[in-house]
């Protein structure tokens, strides 16, 4: 009660600042302080300040210039919303900057308080969690362990949870959600969106129904962003990170039968309209690693766009009704798929498999010689495989080709056309794998699904240039 009826106080600026029981460098050590704690300034005596530390409840004296004295008067807002905007945009001030942010909503009048202050403070504590996820290690990891724990005193908390054996740290979010309760600029309110729905901070713990319903309500923050009056590199960003939202959402809506297929297609439409809409000529080096992972998202559910059922062309001149697929419901949220022909239907298929990703029934496509087919299914919202169906002797088999041969997190690999001979066929991948984002295009052995050879564009690979699919060529965004 008495931290908040001061008027004025002393704010550290200095890590690793000694709390000392005497006002002298030798007299001994109570606390360690870090940038951004705030103390009650008691008294004064030569060059120290007698403080008392709320937060550890332990009182001594400072060095007079390892922190700041600043009032908490009406009239030392301005000053103090000045300070904000300085550090909002200095790297490893963010505990410093948290806790001037604090100091202007204590002072200023509440009616001056609108949604600038609480962008900056969303945007130290987004700064803050990425730094704490990259982690630092000796000295400088604990500065930011540190730093973390200035930033909870101040009521910015972290949430964190294990991602691909790393734990990741995320800002509560309360910030960004004032930003769009209060008076704020287009920009303003365009970051704050950006804040909350960042892809890395969906706990990957939680349920279906949950993650269904954290999507939906992501499409809704971004929905109420209004684009034309922000600059292009936001309209990117946004679009981007739309583009990622609206891919989810489109496997989700495929994972709810009742929902139907035009709400599926709906979402998959609208997932390749938003990367569609990024002008590359406006993409900041910094987005690159965003526009890929955009796209691998994308990449992922774009069957969703597509009708149904494939389109006569995917069977590469063979009858559609020569060798196809049917689906059937299998254990609840398990899709069996049945390989079927003229002779054979869905009651006595030639080869069955039952999986629990979404099968997508567009991206059929069989070989001239109706003894190979192959088909999308994607088992998580981020990860489609390639499933090939092909003739051993007498009898069927199916292969499944992943995106890589490590942890499932980002990518897709999709068939791209046959090469004559019935001995390879072709491949686009797109993956995150070790940290990098990597495109390639690939000679596939029908056999092994072996990659044979691959390069990083389609007309570095003559094979692959002449043979690739006009109907995967219109429709893939992997030429993006």
């Amino acid at each position: 009660m008495l931290a908040t009826t001061l008027t004025i106080i002393a704010i550290v600026t200095q890590d690793q600042s000694a709390l000392r029981a005497a006002a002298k460098d030798s007299a001994a050590q109570q606390a360690v302080l870090w940038q951004g704690d705030s103390l009650e300034i008691r008294g004064e005596k030569g060059d120290f300040l007698q403080v008392y530390d709320h937060r550890r409840e332990r009182a001594g004296y400072i060095r007079a210039t390892q922190v700041r004295v600043q009032s908490l008067q009406a009239d030392a807002a301005p000053e103090l919303l000045s300070i904000v905007r300085f550090l909002k945009e200095t790297p490893g001030s963010e505990a410093l900057g948290i806790a001037y942010a604090a100091a202007y909503l204590r002072a200023a009048p509440a009616e001056a308080i609108n949604g600038e202050v609480f962008e900056a403070l969303s945007g130290m504590a987004e700064r803050l969690a990425r730094r704490a996820t990259a982690g630092r290690p000796g000295k400088a990891g604990e500065a930011l362990a540190a730093h973390l724990e200035v930033a909870a005193h101040y009521g910015v908390t972290m949430s964190s949870f294990e991602r691909d054996g790393q734990v990741q740290l995320c800002s509560n979010g309360d910030a960004a959600r004032r930003v769009l309760a209060l008076p704020a600029t287009d920009i303003q309110k365009a970051l704050a969106a950006l804040a909350l729905t960042r892809h890395e901070c969906v706990a990957p713990s939680l349920t279906p129904v949950e993650r269904f319903a954290v999507d939906n309500w992501r499409a809704e923050v971004l929905e109420r962003i209004t684009l034309h009056k922000l600059p292009e590199v936001l309209k990117n960003r946004l679009h981007l990170r739309k583009a990622g939202v609206w891919a989810s959402l489109a496997y989700q809506r495929a994972r709810r039968t009742e929902l139907g297929a035009e709400a599926v297609r709906d979402a998959g439409q609208r997932a390749v309209a938003e990367l569609a809409a990024i002008k590359p000529a406006e993409l900041m080096e910094s987005d690159a690693a965003a526009y890929s992972e955009a796209a691998i998202r994308v990449g992922a559910s774009r069957w969703a766009a597509e009708p149904g059922m494939p389109a006569s062309g995917n069977t590469a001149g063979k009858p559609a009704g020569k060798l196809a697929i049917a689906v059937s419901a299998g254990r609840p949220g398990e899709s069996c798929v049945h390989l079927v022909d003229d002779q054979h239907d869905a009651s006595r298929p030639l080869f069955s498999r039952c999986t629990w990703g979404i099968v997508w029934p567009a991206s059929v496509a069989v070989s001239a010689a109706g003894d190979a087919l192959t088909l999308a299914v994607q088992p998580l919202d981020s990860w489609r495989e390639m499933w090939v169906f092909r003739k051993d002797g007498e009898a069927w088999r199916v292969d499944v080709a992943p995106p890589a041969f490590d942890n499932p997190t980002l990518g897709y690999v999709e068939f791209a056309g046959w090469v004559p001979g019935g001995q390879q066929l072709l491949a686009a991948r797109e993956v995150l794998s070790a940290g990098r984002y990597r495109t390639t295009f690939e000679t596939l052995s029908l056999k092994t699904l072996e990659t044979e050879k691959q390069a990083d564009k389609p007309n570095n690979l003559s094979t692959f240039y002449r043979w690739q699919s006009p109907l995967w060529k219109a429709g893939t965004v992997s030429l993006r």
